[in-house]
């Protein structure tokens, strides 16, 4: 089992990842793009690589948690030189199903390892993991995961672990727009939406959207969470994948349209939840 472990990308999900790797003993290199988001890791034990070509040296297994396809792509061309034959990289980042594969192919051990459950997820190590490569490489490093991950399922081969994270997103963008839809229009019914989010939420037209984000509606936090960037990010990845398939999204262009809206108006870092927001100030319809 992987004991030496290298972690790249420290931000809101990947931060919080690392330092459960740290207290359950593993022992951990740390790599961000901003130096300064390595500090807290420095002070819980974990050692910080220069550069990206120093971590790799010597790690039984290294995880990614990035933004986009190309930024994958280029952490994995400055690692692998280096990287020993057997070390498995492990990306949780969301990317295009297709990139993936194509990683898979390249000469290293490769899972795609896409995560959800939030922020909240991640700090209280609750995340579930789709995770598509070979079977070998999965049992290798699914103990790890498992410091950060409540359900890590393998999922099928390279590839597949993103395809999972697209129907995920697909399915969050529903639960968002029910979500904040139905709060909407509660406020202008003159509803207690407090009382609305309490009862709505704990009957048949409860969600993970009405438990996590219900929450920042009624106390107008809109800090993420998942931003509306990274959401319209993964959107983007969704309509790739469904092309290639055949399949449909009306309900996921209606969401993703909603939330360009919010970023046209300079709030592209909010919560996703900032939505309601959209839908309380839209005109009713003629």
């Amino acid at each position: 089992m992987a004991k030496r472990v290298g972690f790249v990308g420290l931000g809101t999900m990947g931060g919080p990842m690392a330092g459960h790797l740290v207290r359950a003993g593993y022992e951990v290199t740390v790599w961000n793009r901003t130096p300064a988001k390595s500090e807290p890791l420095r002070h819980m034990g974990a050692d910080v690589a220069k550069n990206l070509a120093a971590l790799a040296v010597d790690q039984d297994a290294i995880f990614l948690c990035v933004s986009r396809s190309e930024d994958v792509v280029a952490c994995l061309d400055q690692m692998q030189a280096n990287a020993r034959s057997n070390t498995v990289f492990v990306d949780h980042s969301t990317i295009a199903p297709d990139v993936a594969v194509d990683l898979g192919a390249r000469d290293i051990r490769f899972i795609d390892a896409p995560i959800t459950g939030g922020s909240m997820g991640a700090a209280n190590g609750t995340l579930t993991i789709f995770c598509g490569g070979s079977e070998e490489d999965f049992r290798e490093v699914e103990p790890v995961m498992a410091a950060y991950g409540r359900r890590v399922a393998h999922v099928g081969p390279n590839g597949a672990g993103q395809m999972m994270k697209m129907v995920n997103q697909i399915a969050v963008g529903g639960a968002l727009m029910a979500l904040c839809e139905s709060l909407a229009f509660a406020e202008k019914a003159g509803l207690d939406l407090a009382v609305t989010k309490e009862l709505v939420g704990s009957g048949a037209g409860g969600s993970w959207a009405f438990e996590n984000y219900g929450p920042k509606i009624l106390n107008q936090d809109w800090t993420p969470g998942f931003t509306v960037v990274n959401q319209r990010k993964d959107f983007g990845y969704c309509r790739q994948a469904a092309a290639r398939i055949g399949a449909v999204l009306p309900g996921t262009e209606v969401v993703d349209a909603l939330l360009a809206k919010l970023e046209s108006d300079g709030r592209g870092q909010d919560t996703t939840a900032a939505l309601f927001e959209v839908l309380l100030e839209m005109p009713p319809a003629q």
